[in-house]
């Protein structure tokens, strides 16, 4: 029953976001009280990934170095400078323009391990890749906010980077540590962590559309574009460098998916943090189209092998005949 309840939370998780959405429009008042706990939230969604952790993961990190360097270089390089683009491109006003700013410079989120298992790519790479460069986001992704947005915003960068250590890197490892002396215990929990994860992506949607409404009102559209261009950008240049440093197939699906999603809950915990309301709806918004994206990309990957199986077992046929 609870694998029932679990599966159905993440399977209709973009529906829960479009709901809360809607109705923190039209009831702001609900949702604005849990605003201060999303930091909170988000600490215990790391801890639930690092509980997720075991030593083999650490261990895989070594066993293909150079992709997971690839992986990392690409994810730090290729979404901010997309992210950089787009808002000169579409005259983003500051309020906004930081939104995707940290939306593009935070590291890959959990959700690319899902699909790179559906897609049939390499897991163990997207596991490394998310594991690695969650480790390096409370130093990289303040210092590439400070040098694309540094100009036109405060930063605040020992305070940013203090805040992704306690929220993300501290929980990260401390659940890495409960899993490697209690993994009994940490096994039961584990079964609830993808439905707790959702429900923080709804209430964190829910909180930064009640305290913005009207500019999602005024700019939703404008923000929508910007949000799939960056994400297809992350995706497409990802696909295209993996085939460029002769990566096979499945380590070309797991970089094309690493690079195009986002930790977009943690982007919009830092926008309420540090900047606007107005700044976290990029990634309220990323949250529910890189899950979009990120099935259709899966489904294209498994149609695709199943057309291969076919056409192989074909030529088997006439090879036999």
């Amino acid at each position: 029953m609870l694998s029932l309840i679990v599966r159905f939370c993440t399977k209709y998780m973009s529906i829960g976001v479009v709901l809360i959405g809607i109705f923190s429009i039209f009831w702001p008042e609900v949702m604005k009280p849990f605003a201060p706990k999303i930091p909170t939230l988000l600490g215990i969604i790391m801890f639930g990934m690092g509980m997720s952790l075991t030593p083999g993961d650490f261990k895989n990190v070594f066993k293909q170095p150079k992709n997971v360097a690839i992986g990392t270089v690409l994810q730090f390089v290729i979404m901010p400078a997309a992210a950089f683009a787009l808002i000169h491109l579409f005259a983003l006003p500051p309020e906004i323009a930081i939104g995707v700013v940290l939306v593009g410079c935070c590291p890959g989120g959990t959700a690319s391990n899902v699909i790179s298992y559906i897609a049939k790519a390499d897991v163990a790479l997207s596991v490394s890749m998310t594991m690695v460069n969650t480790i390096l986001a409370p130093f990289v992704t303040p210092f590439l906010v400070w040098l694309i947005a540094g100009a036109w915003v405060n930063i605040d960068f020992m305070s940013m980077m203090m805040s992704i250590v306690k929220m993300v890197l501290l929980p990260l490892l401390i659940g890495v540590g409960i899993n490697y002396f209690f993994p009994r215990q940490v096994k039961k929990v584990n079964t609830i962590m993808p439905m707790f994860s959702a429900l923080v992506v709804i209430i964190t949607v829910g909180c930064v559309v009640s305290l913005s409404g009207r500019t999602i009102l005024d700019n939703g559209l404008v923000i929508l574009a910007v949000v799939i261009l960056h994400n297809l950008c992350g995706m497409l240049l990802g696909h295209f460098c993996a085939c460029h440093f002769g990566l096979n197939k499945a380590q070309t699906r797991a970089m094309t998916i690493e690079v195009g999603m986002q930790n977009s809950g943690l982007a919009s915990t830092l926008a309420l943090m540090y900047f606007t309301a107005a700044g976290g709806i990029a990634g309220a918004i990323f949250s529910v189209w890189h899950n979009v994206s990120g099935s259709l990309f899966a489904s294209y990957c498994v149609g695709k092998d199943e057309e291969a199986e076919k056409e192989s077992k074909l030529s088997s046929a006439v090879e036999l005949k």
